[in-house]
């Protein structure tokens, strides 16, 4: 909601009574796990979940990719849990393929698999149990950090370094998730552009594009600087996308779509012949109608060097802990 990104609008301060409940009953289930009255199931390899306060994109999926690329150069084998929203409720462990279809599986956990195993389950426990059995020594829970019953050794929060936490209000008032108190407890923060002191900065970069339909045709982005073209994006943030391309001396039509938008052709059907630029995202949705016309901008991203190193050593005490930790109790049905 745009209003949630303003000063407290009307309709906020309406709705202010269900955030209340809202944050009574966040705080609630968390004491819940805390205390042991829910179940959380600790797994005998790390768990490194990444996930974000507020609803809507804030860069989670580039930077689990960078850190599943970080984890593989050390000699790691991760794989991503995720709950695969976007996609259709599986009643068990739905192991991803880099072909396989978004609208079944979800949009991001395809554009993950092709760096990774993937698992989707509604149940994230049970889904990193699978990863285990696929050998996997790391698991990565993908938009994990309210999901309690998954034990974790990392938490990584992803905040929007432009927009941070909108109108500070927990929903439906505002986008938190959880009330900003929650940064205090997480292992590292990372920002998706400008942090905060105590915040490492991620850099997105977007260097190339890439044809939708034969991902071996790639040109530099600055190559097409000066060239009129639509701009297509069904993410969290879609106006940070279009302000990447403008900047990159693109003239762009803009059109936004709402998060995880089930593409038709229709809706790519623009009266020119204009090139279609659209994130990685949204092609892994339109490769099975994409033309010569449809391209994509992959995101690139860059971490800092004090995190790399930051996160590389908490892991490695971490692995030299796991024979010390306590059986993860009985199998999961």
């Amino acid at each position: 909601m745009p209003w949630w990104y303003t000063k407290p609008a009307i309709i906020a301060w309406l709705l202010m009574p269900i955030s209340a409940v809202f944050r009574l009953l966040v705080a609630v289930r968390r004491l819940a796990y805390r205390r042991g009255w829910l179940r959380v199931q600790r797994l005998p390899v790390p768990v490194i979940v990444i996930g974000n306060l507020t609803v809507g994109g804030t860069g989670k999926t580039p930077l689990t990719i960078a850190l599943v690329q970080l984890l593989r150069a050390r000699g790691y084998h991760p794989g991503v849990v995720t709950r695969g929203y976007g996609g259709q409720r599986h009643a068990a462990p739905c192991e991803v393929s880099a072909a396989a279809d978004p609208y079944q599986v979800g949009d991001e956990p395809v554009l993950l698999a092709r760096h990774c195993p993937v698992v989707v389950d509604v149940r994230r426990p049970r889904g990193a149990r699978h990863l285990m059995a696929l050998g996997c020594d790391v698991i990565l829970a993908d938009d994990g950090l309210q999901h309690y019953a998954l034990g974790r050794d990392i938490e990584v929060l992803v905040v929007d370094g432009e927009r941070r936490f909108g109108n500070g209000c927990c929903l439906p008032a505002g986008p938190l998730r959880e009330p900003p108190a929650r940064m205090q407890t997480v292992d590292f923060i990372v920002a998706n552009g400008q942090g905060l002191p105590g915040e490492y900065t991620m850099q997105l970069h977007t260097p190339r594009v890439v044809a939708v339909y034969d991902p071996q045709q790639a040109q530099p982005l600055a190559a097409w600087r000066g060239q009129s073209v639509h701009a297509v994006a069904g993410i969290g943030h879609p106006e940070r996308f279009f302000r990447r391309l403008r900047a990159a001396g693109l003239q762009v039509t803009a059109h936004a779509f709402p998060d995880h938008h089930h593409f038709r052709r229709s809706d790519l059907q623009f009266p020119d012949t204009q090139s279609i630029l659209m994130t990685e995202k949204d092609a892994v949705k339109c490769r099975s109608f994409a033309t010569g016309r449809y391209w994509m901008v992959p995101v690139e991203v860059e971490l800092p060097d004090a995190l790399v190193t930051a996160l590389a050593a908490r892991l490695s005490q971490i692995v030299q802990l796991l024979p010390q930790r306590e059986a993860y109790g009985q199998e999961i049905t």
